[in-house]
């Protein structure tokens, strides 16, 4: 399992385990946090998805931010 602190996944840097269409290296591009309801105020809320960015093609895909933690997809950094 990959350590992963939520409010620091912005602009954090992944590299997928197995390679599709020359997509391997990826960086979080934008934080999904829950949807809020109109005049309730959310502290602390906690992210649902990202948003991963690939480096060579600039394809962009959603995910559930806890699938980083899966070590048989994912290793943090660039490897």
């Amino acid at each position: 399992m990959n350590p992963i602190q939520p409010n620091k996944l912005m602009l954090s840097k992944w590299t997928a385990v197995e390679v599709v269409a020359k997509q391997k290296h990826f960086l979080v591009s934008k934080v999904y946090l829950p949807e809020q309801q109109e005049g309730q105020l959310v502290m602390n809320a906690q992210v649902e998805f990202v948003e991963l960015e690939a480096v060579y093609t600039k394809a962009r895909r959603k995910v559930a931010w806890r699938e980083l933690a899966d070590t048989a997809m994912w290793k943090q950094g660039w490897l």
